[in-house]
């Protein structure tokens, strides 16, 4: 809270004081036998006076300057033009004075623009949380010394030091170093990452124990911390339908309410319906009554809590638009690769035969695929546990299409497909399990295989169990694997559709089909996280993009993006949604109800001042609160 919200709710406290002493003299003193009825009314107009423009001149003076520049019909004008109005009433001496429902509905107005203040300034730290995570500089060695630099002077590919306690300004790679990363800011995690030298570090991260020294490979405009901050920046510029609708029913609901307002308090007592100051307390019960500050503040404050309820789970909405479409997904439609997927490859099992040792046959191949740096390869000499003697390989030959020919310890080595064994005559056994099938033969015999397999991410079941659980009817799968390898992906994690070996043209005219048959009302997702993918999600309803690993098209394309790259962080953004637009429609609902009801009151002259500042104030109060609700996501992490 600033300075100038600490003084605005010191002088509503020292006017609700004021206002309570008062009213406690009016009703406990006999005034009116001490000084009579006249100068006992008076009396109180100057006291009720004190309060209400300590509290309320700052109202009155935006209503004003909003006349001045033709924006007069907002709340500012009809709680002036009201609390006047029951000051006012002082004039006509049959009329029973109102001086304290006049301050009490400036004051009660007052007091729920307060809560409307906190309720924003805590969505807000929670999105500012977000905003924080910028370093102000980075730590670059020159000649021995540390030097503390703007992030955007430094250069790609230039070595900076993190010390513990500071956050990485720069996406990069350790050289040097070995530490523990707290990333909840970015992804919602809890528990610290642990990462070395050669580990992919992101900006943003708060690194918590060694020295880190890390080689930058993005510019910082092009950083994690630089798209985050773009992405929550832009969040609240871009409203929801439901949020637009609310904007413009105030537009026109305002006037409307005035003019009839006016007409209660003029019309009646022209044709002789009873007496002007009956009906003119009635206009002006009307229009406390009428004030639309319960729709106007708590709407789009369900809106921004979610947005920033969702922050907190590590996905990032960039606009409550989108967070409005994400409450009507029913049909979720995956990318397999780096999606559900890891997205590299792996050793998921060695099968020997003839006695041969595994842990040989692994050996045995990963010094053949030593001088490869093909995915494959990779995945091979990563799964062997021991150093790779180069003194031991004698010959290497790479047989393009089928795998590679090594001379290693003077034996024939030849590691690959089964077009390489037929080529070199050398029978082999298929396997069971789907995969990429690496075969091993030593001097013409073979030894057994190698599957490689990309790993399924071990969230992977559970979201899409969770998705069936939180009522999306379809989950499908695209990917341009092969048909035996999705379907294996798809039966595992009980997706109900796939299709395969499938190019990026391809995929969006699955999702072209998928979205023909969708129901009315129904929206589609799409979940990826390659440059292949922007096309697809930019053209479904809802597109969501895997953000910490994710390509910046991807993530530029999308509509939503998950910071942690966790699948089961999907259906806790779509359940935070729906229960957003809950809310939405409860506060809507239950203010223009009771609204409804209070100002037919009001026209026929049963509802008085107080109970038109619980249609009002009470509402608004009551809407602040349960918007509030939306940025409680504990229950979601679960």
């Amino acid at each position: 809270m600033n300075k100038k919200q600490r003084r605005w709710r010191k002088r509503i406290i020292v006017a609700l004081v004021l206002f309570a002493i008062i009213f406690a003299v009016e009703h406990l003193l006999p005034l009116e036998a001490w000084l009579g009825r006249a100068n006992s009314v008076y009396l109180l107009f100057v006291l009720y006076l004190v309060p209400y423009l300590i509290a309320g001149h700052d109202v009155l003076l935006r209503a004003a300057t909003n006349i001045k520049t033709g924006e007069v019909f907002d709340e500012n004008l009809l709680m002036a033009v009201a609390t006047i109005g029951a000051f006012a009433m002082i004039a006509f001496p049959d009329a029973e004075p109102s001086m304290a429902e006049g301050c009490a509905v400036m004051l009660f107005y007052q007091v729920g623009e307060l809560f409307q203040s906190y309720a924003v300034g805590k969505s807000r730290k929670d999105i500012a949380a977000m905003m924080d995570i910028a370093p102000d500089c980075a730590n670059v060695e020159r000649d021995g010394e540390l030097c503390e630099v703007d992030p955007n002077d430094v250069a790609v590919g230039s070595v900076i030091v993190v010390k513990p306690g500071e956050r990485v300004p720069i996406d990069g790679i350790i050289e040097e170093g070995e530490s523990q990363l707290d990333t909840a800011a970015l992804t919602g995690e809890s528990v610290p990452r642990h990462v070395e030298a050669g580990a992919e570090v992101i900006s943003g991260c708060v690194n918590m124990t060694g020295v880190l020294r890390v080689r930058t490979t993005k510019p910082f405009g092009e950083s994690t911390v630089s798209r985050i901050l773009e992405l929550v920046e832009n969040a609240a510029e871009k409203k929801a339908k439901t949020e637009n609708f609310i904007t413009r029913f105030a537009r026109y609901y305002t006037p409307t309410v005035t003019g009839l307002a006016a007409l209660i308090a003029v019309v009646p007592p022209l044709v002789g319906m009873g007496a002007w100051s009956d009906w003119i307390f009635r206009g002006l019960t009307f229009l406390v009554v009428s004030c639309p500050c319960a729709l106007v503040i708590s709407v789009p404050l369900s809106f921004f809590g979610g947005i920033g309820g969702a922050s907190k789970l590590g996905v990032l909405v960039k606009g409550s638009n989108y967070l409005e479409a994400l409450a009507k997904v029913d049909t979720v439609v995956f990318d397999k690769t780096g999606t559900l997927t890891n997205g590299s490859f792996n050793v998921v099992a060695v099968h020997a035969e003839n006695d041969v040792d595994p842990d040989e046959l692994l050996a045995f191949a990963a010094h053949a695929e030593s001088y490869s740096d093909h995915p494959i390869a990779v995945s091979v000499k990563q799964a062997y546990s021991g150093q790779i003697d180069q003194a031991r390989i004698s010959e290497v030959r790479e047989e393009a299409g089928r795998g590679v020919a090594a001379i290693i310890d003077e034996h024939e080595v030849l590691v690959g497909n089964d077009k390489l064994m037929a080529a070199h005559g050398a029978s082999f056994t298929d396997c069971e399990l789907v995969g990429t099938i690496l075969h091993v033969a030593i001097d013409g015999t073979y030894v057994g295989h190698i599957v490689i397999a990309d790993v399924v991410k071990p969230d992977a079941a559970e979201t899409i169990e969770r998705l069936h659980a939180a009522g999306v009817r379809k989950t499908v799968m695209l990917t341009g694997d092969r048909a035996e390898v999705a379907q294996a992906v798809a039966e595992e994690l009980g997706i109900d559709e796939f299709h395969a070996q499938l190019l990026p043209a391809d995929k969006v005219e699955q999702v072209e089909r998928l979205l023909a048959a969708q129901t009315d009302g129904a929206n589609l997702a799409f979940v990826g996280d390659g440059i292949n993918d922007a096309p697809v999600l930019t053209r479904a309803d809802v597109g969501i993009a895997m953000g910490a690993m994710g390509s910046d098209a991807a993530i530029e394309a999308a509509d939503v993006v998950l910071m942690d790259d966790k699948p089961s962080n999907i259906s806790r953004a779509i359940r935070l949604a729906r229960r957003t637009m809950r809310i939405v429609w409860q506060n809507i609902v239950f203010a223009l109800g009771v609204k409804f009801v209070v100002l037919v009151l009001a026209a026929v002259g049963i509802a008085n001042m107080w109970l038109a500042v619980f249609a009002d104030v009470g509402v608004a109060i009551l809407a602040i609160l349960n918007a509030m609700r939306c940025m409680n996501v504990n229950s979601l992490k679960k």
